[in-house]
């Protein structure tokens, strides 16, 4: 399981947020996005609980990704052989794993984050690109979003590493191992367990 959760280390690990200045409406989500984290770093910070830090990110994560799309695509193929409700249960659960991983990384203030002016097109999805610069002046991080329009606007369906390494592709390699003939209940316990993990106990996961 040591590599099961290594793109939100690889990911989630790395923003750094500063307040951007008007974005166009499909950066509008990564903006709105890193104004949240800036806020969580900030509670950090100050020393708020984790299930304040939460509760306050979790609405702009479902408001700026579209986790259901997310959650589909980082269990891959299995997902179109998994029981309505084993979907149902992966779906609460991601999300609850994606805020903790936030919530768990963002924990105090450093570096910048910086929305580039420069966008590429990727069929009718964009690809919003950024920049984590380190406090200690080293090298940029490349933290690039794929996001999509649809029914609630634009949303963040995928997150590039470098521009090129896919953390819904990342999710959907390790995921697979944990999903066999049509059964999630591996990948359930393992979210689970992350979750708790993440959340040193505060948070109780979806389905218990």
């Amino acid at each position: 399981m040591k590599n099961l959760f290594r793109s939100a280390a690889l990911v989630l690990a790395l923003g750094f947020p500063l307040a951007a200045t008007a974005a166009p409406p499909e950066a509008a989500p990564v903006s709105a996005l890193d104004a949240a984290l800036l806020a969580t770093m900030k509670a950090g910070s100050a020393g708020q609980s984790f299930a304040a830090r939460y509760a306050a990110l979790d609405p702009v994560v479902r408001q700026t990704y579209n986790l259901p799309l997310v959650t589909q695509n980082s269990v891959g193929f299995s997902w179109a052989t998994l029981p309505a409700a084993q979907q149902k249960q992966l779906r609460a659960l991601f999300e609850q794993f994606t805020v903790a991983s936030y919530v768990s990384q963002f924990k105090g203030e450093g570096a910048k984050f910086v929305l580039l002016p420069a966008e590429k097109s990727l069929g009718a999805s964009k690809i919003v690109e950024t920049q984590i610069v380190p406090a200690d002046g080293s090298a940029p991080t490349e933290i690039d979003y794929v996001v999509a329009n649809g029914p609630a606007g634009w949303q963040i369906t995928d997150v590039l590493l470098d521009g090129t390494i896919s953390q819904v592709a990342v999710h959907a390699s390790d995921f697979s191992a944990l999903v066999s003939g049509g059964d999630a209940v591996r990948l359930i316990a393992a979210l689970r367990a992350k979750i708790t993990t993440l959340s040193g106990g505060t948070l109780t996961p979806s389905g218990q």
